[in-house]
């Protein structure tokens, strides 16, 4: 994980406005968040093991993915880097459940901090600058 110096962060704004504008740029409510915070998560490389992770936490209101009407406001964490390693193939240490196999279709990272190149770092402080443009304050 890298961390990212930004102009966001600990800036407020409302969370369907963040939200809208940086589906805009390919980013995605992360898989992770709650109804007290969360991030927007956007790929950096093909295979989707690089990202750059926008945080933030909820001030006001409840984050609701499938709603624009919620009035929530967020401040926005400190963006970072992060690369995760998976293995390829199946995971031979799982038991099968049914309910569990809903939910839980994927193995986790073999190493969610592994080094990143620079040419991503170098990418994600490029996105990370069209992003700032995008809320001036």
């Amino acid at each position: 994980m890298i961390p990212l110096s930004s102009k966001l962060e600990s800036r407020e704004h409302e969370f369907s406005q963040m939200k809208n504008a940086l589906e805009e740029h390919e980013f995605a409510l992360g898989g992770s968040w709650s109804y007290e915070g969360g991030s927007f998560d956007r790929f950096l490389d093909e295979a989707h093991k690089v990202w750059l992770r926008l945080p933030f936490d909820v001030v006001s209101g409840n984050v609701d993915s499938e709603s624009d009407d919620n009035h929530a406001r967020i401040k926005m964490g400190q963006p970072f880097v992060l690369r995760h390693v998976y293995n390829e193939g199946l995971d031979e240490d799982t038991v099968p459940r049914v309910m569990g196999g809903l939910i839980n279709q994927f193995q986790g990272p073999t190493d969610p901090d592994a080094e990143i190149d620079s040419k991503w770092i170098d990418k994600a402080k490029h996105v990370l600058g069209e992003v700032e443009q995008l809320f001036p304050h």
